[in-house]
């Protein structure tokens, strides 16, 4: 049975399949992919799907790896082995305010902070570490309206440039985390298919290392 890989679609995917074309597992560009969630090619089943559901389909072991944002696994920490960085799809999660606000330093913040932001638990992970306290308001969306609508005094959001928080007239106040690609490993599969997946494990590593 063919070693089995999930990609996230979106962001990381160019990045995903470079990774793979460089270690020697398999060559699939996206017009291969086209509309299909499913390839299988060269002894190895690649299964895209969302990034938030990379690291279910690895600790269910419908997927032997998955390569995924360290953004998601900080929501999703499951069972799963986390392996190797790969070193792309940099980018930081970070706090940010309204240019106007008078909110800076953390000895600014008030007793109780209101954030928005789609990564809840990484926020407050954050917040239990600073000893401060925070009523975190949990959205699917753009967070970035969060402030303009009086929801939020302040917002926690993933950036890779700072493009989109300067367009929104926000500042960063804080960072919480960064983020690059992982690849993550089913438990079992390590156990029972080490040989075939230690093998990939090893050739992303060198691949990633060779970057």
């Amino acid at each position: 049975m063919a070693v089995s890989i999930a990609l996230c679609t979106g962001v990381l995917l160019k990045g995903s399949l470079q990774v793979l074309a460089e270690a020697g597992i398999t060559k699939i560009d996206r017009s291969t992919l086209g509309r299909r969630l499913l390839v299988e090619k060269d002894g190895v089943r690649v299964v895209l799907v969302r990034p938030a559901d990379v690291a279910a389909y690895v600790d269910f072991g419908a997927v032997d790896l998955g390569i995924v944002g360290k953004d998601q696994l900080w929501e999703n920490p499951g069972s799963h082995y986390a392996l190797v960085d790969l070193g792309f799809g940099a980018c930081r999660l970070v706090m940010a305010v309204p240019e106007e606000s008078e909110l800076d330093g953390a000895e600014a913040w008030p007793p109780v902070l209101r954030v928005a932001t789609k990564y809840p638990r990484a926020t407050a992970a954050f917040f239990a570490a600073s000893g401060r306290a925070a009523d975190i308001v949990g959205l699917h969306g753009s967070v970035e309206l969060a402030h303009q609508v009086g929801l939020a005094d302040a917002i926690v959001d993933l950036t890779a440039t700072g493009a989109t928080i300067r367009e929104n007239k926000l500042r960063v106040i804080a960072e919480i985390g960064s983020s690059t690609a992982r690849l993550i490993a089913n438990q079992a599969s390590l156990k029972t298919r080490s040989g075939e997946v230690q093998s990939l494990v090893t050739r992303l590593a060198q691949a990633a290392r060779a970057r």
